[in-house]
């Protein structure tokens, strides 16, 4: 049976972390729900919490999202639902209505996507879909809140009738507005409305010579507000029949209410389900901003919590733009107790608290900020002596109130607890609190409890040592700065650095020598021997962060390489194809030269016509059958490696020109080119003769194919001799 005592709670801050949750809910009944979260005691019932928020979680990630599940709370018209002979308002059958169809479509969409969401859609199957309260209340009020005309036949008739009479009120007034005005009765305003009734404004004089009733005047008494006796008559009948009216909606009002009563428990059921989600969504979004998730939870009392964060730090720094270092500890039934040494403000406390709030966290249905590697077990209780420990209210000191948490501990600890307890021992005098400190701890120790304290004492240090289920660990220091650098090292205890701290804020040398004189020598050496393993720890960590970032930088330049040799091999194959095609189209070329020449020679038609047929059969030969669409995305492909290709080239030679540009030499006079020269292209390669000149353009003739290039083009190889 989990037992977590409120102090616990308190001392880990879970209050905090339970007021950011609540932020993140929807809804008022949302928030109070996730301000009462507690530990909870069932396992089962615990894992199904768990599950449901990590499935919450993993929707954000999905394709198929969870519904909105916004509400308005019913917990008013559920109360009236149960009193007998009340009666709902139009906006609460509206509220209703809303609540039926986001509870329906989630439970729906729950059952349809069972395979996503088997948690969630458990925690749905029992409640009922139906849509028949939703169609009773839409056949009456409409989706402005309002009864519909057609409620009732009675309702219709009336409705009609206060229509017609309205019309008729309207046309009266206008009859009598128009006729006094012509008679020069109304002031130069003509009307205007009081107590929702359209009034004229009469002068004064003329009051007695226009029939109706008088309804006000104005401040200076120049005006009097006349509602015309035809129109007044007309608003009578008006009153009447929409006192019926407002009769007749009650009526129908009382009806709906008693066909919604014997949905009321169902009702019920729909906003605690809708309250119980906005709580599973709002642990869910929490858990995203912290990058939590669900580490595997065990049976066999192992504790393994790989690169813990606490939550209330990470996002505090992460707001501040600061960085946080993440802790890692591991407690098993070899391992059970793990006590923690180090200078002050090394990070200690937080280390504790780090573990302890995820714990509490965790047995309350929230997912923790871990790696995913970890492997967690669940405790019965939770025991805490962190922070001041003077209890004011009580008249206690330090000492005392340590000495009646204690006693509560030795009450209350167990194989299924887990201890937690910052600097164990202090409070009274050193040597003897010490004493009485270590005896506790072996009664921890001996009733096979789990825990982690911090401490400064050395006999602490030393029993973690002796006792085989035991282990010191410590906060890691720059043995140069002496500055923490925030990281816990399992196996070895912490030295305080009294004496090296003390140096370092410019305590003078002969004084903290003198201090050493005082103390036992062995003590000395004890502390001496720790540091000197700490600061060689430390050397090692510094070295194999190294190591690790230099592995990093050269896997990562390997990946860089081989994206490089990636892309080159695209590109070659690109422009393979390129090639392979426009050698294709030289030998067409060439062929149809040959067919030409050959026509040229002898005339005959039908040669060439069978010849050129040969040649595009077996041409069509080679070619597969494709659809438009692929043809369209062939010559797509196509037109895209050509413009890549043009684009490097294009590169290339602005490049090379501007290569040129820079360097100095004197240029030589281009020579005049002639038919019959042997040219090449500027940086080309393939030398052709020049076959004809015009208009500044050259024939330039490569044996299998000639092409027309300007004269500007060209460089001369071999003059013709």
């Amino acid at each position: 049976m989990v037992n977590i005592h409120k102090k616990t709670l308190q001392d880990l801050e879970f209050h905090v972390v339970l007021q950011q949750v609540s932020e993140y809910c929807i809804t008022n009944l949302g928030k109070t729900q996730c301000l009462a979260i507690t530990p909870v005691s069932n396992r089962n019932a615990l894992m199904q919490e768990l599950h449901m928020t990590n499935e919450y979680l993993a929707s954000f990630e999905n394709e198929n999202r969870i519904p909105n599940h916004g509400f308005e709370p019913i917990t008013r018209e559920l109360q009236f639902l149960n009193i007998e002979g009340s009666v709902l308002e139009t906006l609460s059958f509206k509220k209703i209505v809303s609540i039926s169809t986001v509870c329906n479509e989630i439970i729906t969409f729950l059952k349809k996507f069972e395979e996503y969401y088997p948690t969630l859609s458990t925690h749905a199957s029992h409640i009922e879909v139906t849509k028949e309260l939703i169609n009773q209340i839409n056949v009456i009020i409409d989706r402005f809140g309002d009864v519909k005309d057609k409620a009732s036949q009675e309702l219709y008739t009336i409705r009609q009738s206060i229509n017609n009479v309205r019309g008729k009120i309207n046309q009266s007034f206008t009859s009598a507005l128009n006729s006094y005005s012509a008679l020069d009765y109304l002031d130069d305003i003509r009307e205007t409305v009081i107590e929702n009734k359209r009034v004229l404004a009469v002068k004064a004089m003329y009051r007695r010579k226009v029939k109706g009733s008088i309804l006000g005047n104005s401040k200076t008494g120049s005006i009097i507000y006349m509602q015309p006796e035809a129109t007044f008559q007309h608003a009578r009948e008006l009153n009447n029949l929409e006192f019926e009216e407002q009769e007749e909606v009650e009526k129908i009002l009382k009806a709906l209410t008693e066909a919604t009563r014997p949905f009321a428990e169902l009702l019920e059921q729909y906003q605690t389900f809708l309250t119980k989600i906005d709580v599973v969504a709002a642990k869910a979004k929490y858990a995203q901003s912290t990058n939590a998730l669900l580490p595997n939870i065990n049976t066999n009392k192992t504790y393994i919590a790989k690169n813990a964060y606490h939550p209330l730090l990470y996002l505090s720094n992460k707001k501040e733009g600061l960085k946080t270092f993440p802790q890692s500890i591991e407690l098993q039934p070899e391992n059970r107790i793990i006590v923690i040494s180090g200078p002050n403000a090394g990070g200690k406390s937080i280390t504790l608290k780090t573990i302890g709030l995820l714990q509490v966290m965790l047995q309350s249905g929230m997912l923790i900020p871990v790696h995913e590697k970890s492997d967690v077990c669940l405790f019965d209780r939770i025991l805490t002596d962190i922070g001041d420990n003077q209890s004011i209210e009580n008249h206690l000191s330090t000492y005392s109130y340590r000495l009646k948490q204690m006693n509560y501990f030795l009450r209350k600890c167990n194989k299924n607890t887990l201890f937690l307890i910052d600097e164990f021992g202090t409070g009274s005098d050193p040597e003897l609190g010490g004493a009485l400190a270590e005896t506790f701890l072996e009664e921890f120790y001996h009733r096979e409890a789990y825990g982690i304290i911090t401490t400064h004492y050395s006999n602490l240090k030393i029993l973690a040592n002796e006792l085989p289920f035991m282990q010191n660990a410590n906060m890691l220091f720059d043995e140069k700065t002496l500055e923490p650098m925030f990281k816990l090292v399992l196996g070895q205890a912490g030295s305080s650095f009294t004496f090296e701290v003390a140096q370092k804020n410019g305590i003078p040398y002969s004084l903290i020598n003198r201090a050493k004189k005082k103390i036992e020598r062995g003590k000395v050496r004890f502390d001496r021997t720790i540091a000197k393993l700490q600061k060689e720890r430390s050397k090692l960590e510094k070295t194999e962060r190294s190591l690790k970032e230099n592995e990093q930088k050269k896997q990562n330049e390997a990946d860089k390489l081989e994206e490089i040799n990636a892309r080159v091999q695209k590109k070659l194959e690109n422009y393979q194809e390129l090639y392979d095609s426009n050698q294709r189209l030289i030998y067409l070329g060439q062929k149809v030269n040959e067919l030409a020449e050959g026509y040229f020679e002898n005339k005959r038609k039908r040669q060439l016509m069978d010849e050129l047929f040969k040649l595009v059969q077996i041409e069509n030969s080679k070619r597969k059958k494709i659809s438009a669409k692929q043809k369209r995305a062939e010559k797509n492909k196509e037109q895209q490696v050509k413009k890549e290709v043009e684009k490097k080239v294009n590169v290339i030679r602005q490049k090379k020109k501007a290569a040129k540009k820079k360097e100095v030499v004197v240029e030589k006079p281009k020579p005049v080119l002639k038919v019959g020269d042997r040219v090449r292209m500027e940086d080309g390669r393939a030398i052709g003769s020049i076959d004809t000149i015009e208009k500044g353009k050259a024939t330039v003739n490569y044996g299998m194919f000639t092409t027309n290039v300007s004269l500007d083009l060209l460089e001369l190889v071999e003059a013709k001799k």
